[in-house]
C-alpha cells in the first residue's frame, strides 16, 4: 500500500467526527520517497474561517500561501544544503515557483484537522489532539521522517505521539530537541510565521540542525 493510500484510509474514518477536516501529509509521495534527509513539520491547525473541507498536500503542491511557506520553504532548502547554508540574500526574495519546487518532497502534518483562525485556541488544540491520539500516532507512523520540526508544537507532539523516553536536549543556542531513534531527531522550534524577522527565524532553526549532526 502508497503512502497515500494509507493516509486516504486513515482520513475515511478520521474525517467522521471532524467537521471542515483539511487532509495533510505528505504533498508527493514520489518526491518524499525519494529525498534525502525526509522531513515533517507538526503544526497546529489550517489558518481558515471558510470552514475546511480541503486538502492541505494539494495546496501546498501549488506553492501555498507565502506567509507560512515561504519560511518553510526557506528551511527545507537550508536542511538539504546544510553543510553550505545560503547567505540571506539568496533567501530573501522568495517566489512562488521556488516554493513549488523545494516543498514537494516534504511532510507536512496537523495535530489539529479540523480549521481555526489565525490565532489558536490552544485549550482546544490540546483537547482535539488527545481525541485524536491515535490516529495522529498512526498517520505519523507512516512517515518515518529523518527531521521532524514542530513549528509551536513540541510538547504537545512529544506527548500525543508517546516519545515518553527520549528526553529533551537542548542546543547550544538554546534549542530544544531529542533523537526519537537513531539519528532521527525532534526539533522543537517556533511557527513558520513567528513575529520575528524571517532571518531569525530561518538561521535560528538551520543553525539548531546543523550543531546536532555536527
Amino acid at each position: 500500500m502508497s503512502i497515500y493510500e494509507a493516509e486516504e484510509q486513515l482520513f475515511q474514518k478520521w474525517q467522521e467526527n471532524r467537521e471542515g477536516f483539511v487532509r495533510d501529509g505528505v504533498v508527493s509521495e514520489e518526491d518524499y520517497i525519494a529525498s534525502t534527509p525526509k522531513i515533517a513539520f507538526i503544526l497546529k491547525e489550517v489558518n481558515d474561517p471558510g470552514g475546511g473541507d480541503w486538502d492541505l498536500r494539494k495546496y501546498v503542491s501549488e506553492g501555498g500561501r507565502r506567509q507560512t511557506w515561504n519560511n518553510i520553504a526557506r528551511w527545507v532548502y537550508g536542511i538539504r544544503n546544510i553543510t553550505s547554508i545560503p547567505e540571506w540574500n539568496f533567501f530573501e526574495n522568495i517566489s512562488k515557483e521556488f516554493r513549488i519546487k523545494t516543498l514537494q518532497g516534504i511532510c507536512a502534518l496537523n495535530l489539529k484537522k479540523s480549521p481555526g483562525t489565525h490565532t489558536t485556541d490552544h485549550a482546544s488544540l490540546k483537547a482535539v489532539a488527545n481525541e485524536d491520539r491515535e490516529l495522529i500516532q498512526k498517520q505519523y507512523s507512516l512517515y518515518d521522517p529523518d527531521i521532524t520540526v514542530c513549528g509551536g508544537t513540541g510538547d504537545l507532539f512529544k506527548w500525543v505521539v508517546g516519545h515518553d523516553s527520549p528526553e529533551w536536549k537542548k542546543t547550544t543556542r538554546g534549542i530544544w530537541w531529542y533523537e526519537r531513534e537513531a539519528d532521527k531527531i525532534v526539533v522543537s522550534f517556533a511557527h513558520p510565521e513567528a513575529r520575528v524577522q524571517d532571518s531569525l527565524v530561518v538561521y535560528g532553526l538551520l543553525d539548531a540542525i546543523q550543531e546536532i549532526y555536527a
